[in-house]
């Protein structure tokens, strides 16, 4: 497994390997985005990152638009945000939809009930993102990063606002 792509900041490919996977399990709320043939789609989804899998889980409507999508184009990205700390991650992969209802409850969170009525329900599905690459950028936090930005703003260098990297999953 080819874990260097591409290397933009300090940290070995291990290291970025290891915090694009921290940080997504950290951060949870995640933009799924698939494609419908037009237009990219987007829509927030919490996600189960389990590394030792080399999966992300998604618990799913059977009845909704991106399952169709799924079908067709099982490539997606996957974006998480923590704006507050300005860390922020993305993974693409290939998704696939089942009903593994194993799997789903073994998923199975007290906050799903917000959605139904228990892991029986027939309506949930699961998507299965497989990760095939992920990028972070991973700044020191608002203060610093504001900081370094203020100073290059007026001496005209380039700001060091934190690590950026790329690399295989």
């Amino acid at each position: 497994m080819n874990k260097r792509r591409e290397q933009k900041a300090d940290l070995t490919p291990a290291e970025a390997t290891d915090r694009v996977w921290e940080l997504a399990e950290k951060i949870d709320i995640c933009m799924f985005v698939t494609w419908d043939g037009e237009y990219n789609r987007a829509r927030p989804l919490s996600a189960r990152v389990r590394r030792d899998e080399s999966a992300i889980y998604f618990l799913v409507n059977d009845d909704s638009a991106k399952n169709k999508q799924l079908s067709k184009y099982p490539k997606v990205t996957l974006a998480w945000s923590d704006s507050r700390h300005y860390k922020y991650v993305t993974i693409s992969g290939s998704a696939a939809l089942t009903n593994d209802r194993a799997k789903i409850t073994a998923l199975w969170e007290k906050t799903d009930a917000a959605w139904w009525h228990d892991a029986n329900d027939p309506e949930i599905r699961l998507i299965t993102v497989r990760p095939d690459e992920g990028e972070l950028w991973d700044s020191p936090g608002l203060i610093v990063a504001t900081a370094k930005m203020a100073f290059a703003a007026i001496t005209g260098a380039k700001p060091d606002v934190g690590e950026n990297a790329k690399v295989d999953l």
